[in-house]
């Protein structure tokens, strides 16, 4: 057995640990990483970056349909799934090499092995220990499934649905979260028929209320089913096909169930509770500043609870990096992070929703204003409909922005900024947006939340 010393050991190589590392390499930091898969995690091998992939390939396959409406005359000949299979791994492919490239050019040590953690400053791999005078948790997540449903043969998760070299005629999904509406838009592009069981009243019940409706509205149109405040209760298989009955007594029949019902935190048998780390549903708390219970332990990305995301977690590996080295970063709250669900049309939102920002500041202290896409050239010119709104305090910042509508993905980045900045609507109102873009539509709602509106009344 070899004992190796470093000023951090990082167990995990997704986004948050491997961000870890490099920004601990360039503050002067050792740094090893330590990971039992691939580098990238669940976000570049099974995760953000094959979904969005093959998301693309589903806007590719409703352009294609649509194309005389542009004037343009084309054959849709239906889906290649070994083809697109081959164009998703090909940017997995890709990416991945580029990040073993990058560790590899910062020097940063990374370990093949599975790593538990033995002690409050020792990861041991096979016969090797690596020994840090910090340890950062970054193990990542999993897909969760229901109690009692058992994953297996037509109930699947989002990592088999990555792996299917069919096109179902006929599916069920189980949640109307992220996962779920992004899988439910993809295979209706494919030509499936699709219906999303959701517990709760509302799509993508996490954003804002007029967001949710929206979304349900285009998903209407689109064609594709959904139950809404239905209950699971259970599902049969056979050979051909899933029999899943809801609490209510209605059955629905498909060929496939995925199972979209969040992720789990990667925390069982790696030794964290018996180093003293406190666990929460198996969960790591952490303070504000992101260090666990015990000292010099801290944890990033999915297992900290919040939100699940590969830019929280890369950010936190940043953060916590920095806070190493004596830097004392700024922390953003999870409030402030930007979401983005990539289903057509996307959803994209940042910060209090207007219920939040009434419960925090009072009714009467708060306004809000709703921007129509139909009102946006560029809209109009990509075919898509939605709307913009915007949540401020009285005569104070913009503490929300709310998003729905084709591509407006790309318009977070200014938003966060506004949010984050806590910048007024006059602030935001003399900036220029460029003509036609959809940005414009942001420039709009601030213009009349700074009481000087030109193309509303």
């Amino acid at each position: 057995m070899s004992e190796h010393n470093f000023d951090i050991v990082v167990l995990g190589g997704g986004s948050a640990g491997y961000a870890t590392a490099i920004r601990a390499i360039e503050l002067g930091l050792t740094a090893v990483v330590i990971e039992k898969d691939k580098l990238g995690g669940t976000c570049l091998h099974r995760g953000c970056v094959p979904t969005k992939a093959l998301l693309h390939s589903a806007e590719v396959a409703d352009v294609a349909r649509e194309s005389e409406s542009y004037g343009v005359k084309t054959t849709f000949e239906g889906i290649d799934i070994a083809a697109v299979t081959a164009y998703r791994e090909g940017i997995v492919s890709k990416k991945y090499k580029g990040l073993q490239g990058l560790l590899k050019a910062r020097k940063v040590t990374v370990v093949e092995g599975e790593g538990r953690l033995v002690s409050k400053n020792t990861v041991q791999v096979g016969e090797d220990t690596y020994v840090g005078k910090n340890v950062v948790l970054a193990t990542g997540s999993y897909s969760r499934s229901l109690p009692g449903l058992e994953i297996g043969g037509r109930v699947i998760t989002s990592e088999h649905a990555l792996q299917l070299d069919f096109v179902p005629q006929k599916v069920a999904v189980l949640g109307g979260g992220v996962i779920g509406v992004e899988f439910a838009s993809v295979w209706k592009s494919f030509g499936s028929d699709v219906t999303i069981i959701e517990g709760l009243p509302h799509l993508v019940p996490n954003e804002e209320e007029v967001i949710s409706k929206q979304l349900e509205r285009a998903f209407r149109r689109r064609g594709i089913n959904y139950k809404l405040g239905q209950r699971f209760s259970s599902v049969t298989q056979d050979d051909t096909g899933v029999t899943i009955t809801l609490e209510n007594g209605e059955v629905i029949e498909a060929e496939l169930l995925l199972v979209a019902v969040g992720r789990g935190p990667v925390t069982a048998n790696m030794g964290f509770e018996e180093a003293g780390v406190t666990l929460d549903r198996g969960f790591v708390p952490t303070d504000a500043r992101l260090q666990t219970n015990v000292p010099g332990i801290y944890a990033v990305g999915d297992i900290v609870p919040g939100l699940q995301l590969a830019h929280r977690g890369y950010q936190q590996g940043i953060f916590v990096a920095e806070e190493i080295a004596g830097l004392n970063p700024v922390i953003i709250e999870d409030v402030n992070i930007p979401k983005i669900t990539y289903c057509d049309p996307e959803v994209a939102s940042v910060g209090l929703s207007e219920v939040k920002a009434k419960e925090q500041y009072g009714d009467a202290a708060i306004s809000s204003y709703e921007y129509n896409l139909a009102g946006n050239a560029k809209s109009e010119i990509i075919g898509t409909g939605g709307l913009v709104k915007v949540v401020r305090v009285n005569d104070g910042p913009v503490v929300g922005v709310h998003m729905i509508g084709g591509r407006v993905g790309e318009l977070i980045g200014e938003a966060q900024l506004i949010v984050n900045w806590e910048a007024y609507p006059e602030d935001v109102a003399p900036l220029i947006h460029a003509h036609p873009s959809q940005n414009e539509s942001i420039g709009e709602a601030m213009m009349f939340l700074a009481n000087k509106p030109l193309h509303t009344m």
